[in-house]
C-alpha cells in the first residue's frame, strides 16, 4: 500500500477459505483499509450509520464491503446481511468497541460475540498500530509506519441458557475478546484493560512480539 509502510504479523491465523469474524481496535478511519490489506480475502465491515461520517469517507464502502448498523443495537437487517456474508465464506470485520473512542481500548459492545455465536464461526483478534496518524500524514506527504498483528483464532462460541445467563456469557467473552486485542497492541494502548493479567498469557499464546 503506497500511502504507508505496513508490517503484518500473524497473517497465517486468517483461515484460507473458511469464514470467520475479524475483530480489531479502531483508532483511525483508515483501519478498514489497512485490515483489508492484511487479511487479503473478501471482507465486509460493520459500519455505524447512527452518527455522521465525514464527506470524504463516504466512498469507503465502494473500496471494501460495508454493512450499515446502529452501534447501540443490532437490527435484524444487519444480522441477516452479516450471516449472508458468512454463508458466502467471506470474512466479517467488526470493531467491537462500536466506533472510535480515542487512541486506547474501550469496553466492547456485545455484537461481535453475539454474531460469532449465531454464525458458529471462529473469531480472529487483530490490532492496527499507527493508523491514527495515517490520514494526517497523507496530506503531509509522509508515509506512516503501520503495524498490524493478527492473533490466534478462538471459538466457535457456544452461548446457552436463560436470557440472563446468555448476557453474562456474552459480557465475559467480550472482555476476553478485548484482552486478546490488547495482547496485540503496545501497553500504553490497552486503556480500560491495562491491568488485566490475561493479556500476557495471550501474548505468549500468539508466539510473536507485538510491536
Amino acid at each position: 500500500m503506497s500511502i504507508a509502510k505496513i508490517r503484518v504479523q500473524g497473517r497465517w491465523n486468517i483461515p484460507k477459505k473458511d469464514p470467520c469474524i475479524v475483530v480489531s481496535n479502531h483508532f483511525s478511519y483508515l483501519d478498514p483499509f489497512f485490515l483489508v490489506y492484511a487479511i487479503q480475502r473478501p471482507t465486509s465491515f460493520l459500519m455505524q450509520n447512527d452518527i455522521g461520517v465525514e464527506p470524504y469517507f463516504l466512498w469507503a464502502p465502494m473500496i471494501y464491503g460495508a454493512i450499515l448498523t446502529d452501534r447501540n443495537k443490532l437490527a435484524p437487517s444487519t444480522i441477516k446481511q452479516s450471516l449472508y456474508r458468512i454463508e458466502k465464506k467471506e470474512v466479517l470485520g467488526i470493531f467491537p468497541e462500536g466506533g472510535m473512542k480515542g487512541f486506547e481500548l474501550a469496553q466492547a459492545k456485545p455484537g461481535a460475540v453475539y454474531l460469532s455465536s449465531l454464525a458458529n464461526v471462529r473469531v480472529v483478534p487483530a490490532a492496527v498500530h499507527g493508523g491514527n496518524e495515517g490520514w494526517e500524514n497523507i496530506f503531509r506527504g509522509v508515509r506512516s509506519s503501520i503495524r498490524i498483528n493478527i492473533g490466534k483464532p478462538f471459538g466457535p462460541l457456544d452461548i446457552k441458557g436463560s436470557k440472563t445467563e446468555k448476557k453474562e456469557q456474552i459480557d465475559a467473552i467480550s472482555e476476553e475478546l478485548m484482552c486478546r486485542i490488547a495482547a496485540l497492541l503496545p501497553d500504553n494502548e490497552h486503556g480500560v484493560y491495562s491491568k488485566d493479567k490475561r493479556i500476557q498469557a495471550y501474548r505468549k499464546e500468539n508466539g510473536f512480539r507485538t510491536i
